[in-house]
């Protein structure tokens, strides 16, 4: 009893110590550190360092991969497909979410009462689904077929993203605007920050280029890094015409400067997750090119696209 009367009045105070907040908004946030919590689960199983440390520190970790069969490195606990397999269970508890509260018109219905309660149940349950989805029967056709929807579901998140980011941008160069009527240093800082964007995605174009592709070869980046350059020198030609202008008096190149950077990461993405290319050298030998050379065998790269990724959308999700 004193152990209870101590945790709630623990609670309590540190409640009362917070700032008030609307019961949808928490709500929101809940949810969101739900996502962000197992999104960090999925980057830790993603990492190569964490699967070697597993096998060194932890007891018995052999001979438990060798029971179920999975495989040499473990991949059926570490790696990409199980990476596939927690995303599933967390997707089945959103969607299984999304069903519950459609329709629901106010607040105080009994399945808006569950939607903004039992947290610990909730919790347990997602951790039961994404375990659950380890012990999917064929997982090999699941995997097949779970690359697909992943492909069309990053397709459709991209596009959100894209979406989120040009209103904040928005935003931000409007309110900026408005701060120059008073003060002329916000014009200031408003070129200033547009110049930053713009280097930055200039420095990526240009770092690009010279880790990712050589005279002979790399056809492939070649086109992407170029294709997408000019689509950003487009986007930005775009923002500052007449015409968008005149119907967005508030568009401008702080705008463009944010997506093209954010085309400049999916680049990036992109080219590190694209299989290097082979060619014989002079003494006949196999050489690796189009990778960085401080990144084979590293994963430097992968490393870094994935740092940013979950930067990224860490920051889309608690803005939207």
């Amino acid at each position: 009893q004193l152990a209870c009367c101590c945790g709630t009045a623990a609670c309590s105070l540190c409640c009362k110590c917070c700032p008030k907040i609307k019961q949808s908004t928490s709500t929101r946030f809940m949810y969101a550190l739900y996502f962000i919590l197992v999104t960090i689960i999925c980057c830790v199983m993603m990492s190569t360092t964490v699967a070697n440390e597993m096998k060194t520190h932890i007891p018995f970790y052999k001979q438990m991969c060798k029971g179920i069969q999975a495989g040499e490195m473990c991949e059926k606990l570490v790696g990409y497909s199980a990476v596939y397999k927690v995303c599933f269970g967390m997707a089945c508890f959103f969607f299984l979410f999304f069903l519950f509260t459609i329709k629901i018109n106010n607040s105080k219905s009994c399945r808006a009462y569950i939607h903004n309660g039992f947290w610990l149940i909730k919790l347990i349950a997602l951790a039961a689904m994404c375990s659950g989805a380890f012990f999917i029967p064929d997982q090999d056709t699941f995997l097949n077929a779970w690359r697909y929807v992943g492909a069309t579901g990053g397709f459709l998140f991209i596009a959100i993203q894209l979406i989120l980011l040009v209103e904040f941008a928005h935003k931000w160069n409007k309110n900026w605007t408005a701060g120059a009527n008073h003060k002329q240093v916000w014009n200031g800082l408003l070129a200033l920050v547009t110049l930053i964007l713009y280097s930055i995605a200039v420095a990526a174009l240009v770092l690009m280029a010279l880790f990712y592709t050589r005279p002979e070869g790399c056809m492939h980046n070649k086109v992407l890094i170029g294709v997408n350059g000019c689509l950003c020198l487009l986007v930005s030609l775009v923002a500052i015409s007449p015409c968008v202008q005149n119907r967005q008096p508030h568009s401008g190149l702080l705008q463009s400067g944010v997506i093209s950077c954010y085309v400049m990461y999916l680049t990036f993405s992109a080219l590190s997750s694209k299989p290097p290319e082979t060619i014989l050298d002079e003494n006949n030998r196999n050489i690796t090119i189009c990778v960085p050379e401080f990144s084979q065998g590293l994963h430097r790269d992968e490393n870094l696209v994935t740092g940013l990724g979950t930067t990224i959308l860490f920051g889309c999700i608690l803005y939207s």
